[in-house]
């Protein structure tokens, strides 16, 4: 059984930014359809900061902590800004997870690029920290295990 910290439970049960936007300027979902860990993350832009961010996420509990502080990290923050955080923030700001879950935090980080690639996909806008950033690389290669527990 996997030791997780005060921060990662409290994330995992009282998740932040839960459900989904009305009307997002971009959405973003990345996630292993062979183990079924699945992130979706949604914003809402204006004049290219990110003023609101939800998350659904279909995974372990990991992976829902993750998915809280990284809308949490985003919310406020312009797009370069939240362009320039990494699985290693996500990691940081929980305090850590157990080796075999750190794929959940590369998870958030993916989910967020997705979604703002969205964005400046739907809107005509180009951010270099988006510079080669495929939002399906990689999805059939990941095989993230994370035991199968649902919140959102």
């Amino acid at each position: 059984m996997a030791l997780y910290n005060d921060k990662v439970i409290e994330h995992f049960t009282n998740p932040h930014n839960v459900g989904e936007l009305l009307s997002p300027d971009g959405e973003g979902t990345y996630g292993s359809p062979v183990c079924g860990d699945m992130m979706k993350i949604s914003i809402q832009v204006v004049d290219d900061v990110i003023v609101d961010t939800k998350f659904k996420t279909f995974g372990c509990g990991s992976a829902i902590a993750s998915s809280s502080v990284a809308t949490d990290m985003i919310k406020g923050k312009t797009i370069e800004d939240a362009l320039k955080i990494t699985n290693q923030d996500v990691l940081d700001e929980l305090g850590g997870l157990p080796s075999i879950k750190i794929h959940c935090s590369v998870l958030a980080d993916h989910a967020i690029r997705s979604a703002i690639y969205d964005y400046a996909k739907k809107h005509g806008k180009y951010y270099a920290g988006l510079e080669g950033f495929d939002p399906n690389a990689d999805e059939d290669d990941q095989q993230h295990g994370c035991d199968m527990e649902t919140h959102s």
